[in-house]
């Protein structure tokens, strides 16, 4: 296959995945009343994921604190995958499978919206963690894809992106973050 074509076969990816996220809508409304109820408690969301989804979470915990479009106050947000002293020493001292569950133990309460990102469902990070925050009484919440693997059992709303492709899972879990920031933004400047 050449340039082009895998081009336009990345493309067709992408449309047969999005033709599918109509289906998404009413869990991604679940997701912006579970936020709004938690910052109108003085809550926080919480966001975690490896590698891509790292990095996702880390953009849009900065959308929710910065800004997305609106002009507005921060909201309370936090990604897990931020501060390497924690997950490095953590990692070191201890187990990875445990690095967001230790500071979901620490930081989140029973107000805050915890979302974990995993494409397989399967990452043991992730599952204990949101396990961790179940415990505390948190709103748990898993972008996930595939068949949502271990996840789909252990978050209280999981969002299942039905694909085999990582990177078309992770395009969908970016439209409903960024989408909940726009709707986030009509909510609070309205």
């Amino acid at each position: 296959m050449n340039q082009t074509a895998s081009f336009f076969a990345a493309l067709e990816r992408h449309r047969a995945v999005f033709a599918a996220v109509e289906q998404y809508a009413e869990q991604s409304q679940q997701l912006l009343d579970a936020v709004l109820n938690c910052l109108k408690a003085g809550g926080k969301v919480v966001w975690m994921g490896n590698g891509g989804s790292a990095a996702d979470s880390q953009h849009l915990a900065a959308e929710f604190m910065v800004r997305y479009k609106a002009e507005r106050g921060p909201l309370a947000s936090i990604a897990l995958t931020t501060d390497t002293s924690i997950l490095t020493a953590h990692a070191n001292d201890y187990h990875f499978d445990t690095v967001f569950s230790r500071q979901v133990q620490g930081l989140v309460r029973q107000q805050d919206v915890v979302i974990g990102l995993t494409t397989s469902g399967k990452s043991p990070n992730i599952n204990l963690a949101l396990q961790a925050a179940n415990e505390i009484g948190a709103f748990t919440v898993a972008l996930t894809g595939r068949d949502g693997g271990l996840v789909k059992d252990i978050a209280k709303l999981p969002i299942i992106v039905n694909f085999d492709e990582t990177a078309r899972i992770q395009e969908v879990h970016m439209f409903i973050g960024h989408w909940l920031c726009e709707a986030l933004d009509l909510e609070i400047t309205a």
